[in-house]
């Protein structure tokens, strides 16, 4: 077992920036994917970036895609997601995923394809 962390989220406005952090619980982890989801109230859970842990390989959702950017830390099991030009529809509860199990082709980016979750955190863009 593993705990995700996530931290970063706050108020922001339209136009700016936020980093997002999830910090895994050990850092002996094996991870194989790290993720970001987002759920807005009444939606569904949806996936936003991902990064491949070997070799770093990312997948962005087509809405985030120039603006966000998932970057990760090798040595301490972390991932972060740099938001820039945020929008009010980025509003939403961001969540860190895990994935463990080796898979093939490209990063996971379905939430069942996850392992690990954390708690999430809010991150709210007025205008």
């Amino acid at each position: 077992q593993v705990q995700l962390v996530e931290s970063g989220g706050g108020l922001v406005q339209v136009g700016g920036s936020l980093r997002l952090s999830c910090a895994a619980s050990r850092r002996t982890f094996d991870t194989r994917a790290m993720g970001w989801f987002r759920q807005a109230p009444g939606k569904e859970r949806e996936f936003v970036a991902a990064i491949r842990w070997s070799g770093g390989s990312t997948s962005y959702s087509d809405s985030v895609k120039g603006r966000f950017t998932v970057s990760r830390d090798d040595t301490n099991k972390m991932v972060y997601l740099q938001m820039n030009r945020l929008k009010p529809e980025d509003t939403a509860v961001y969540y860190c995923a895990a994935r463990d199990r080796t898979y093939y082709g490209t990063v996971p980016r379905r939430v069942a394809e996850y392992d690990y979750w954390g708690q999430g955190t809010q991150v709210t863009v007025s205008s």
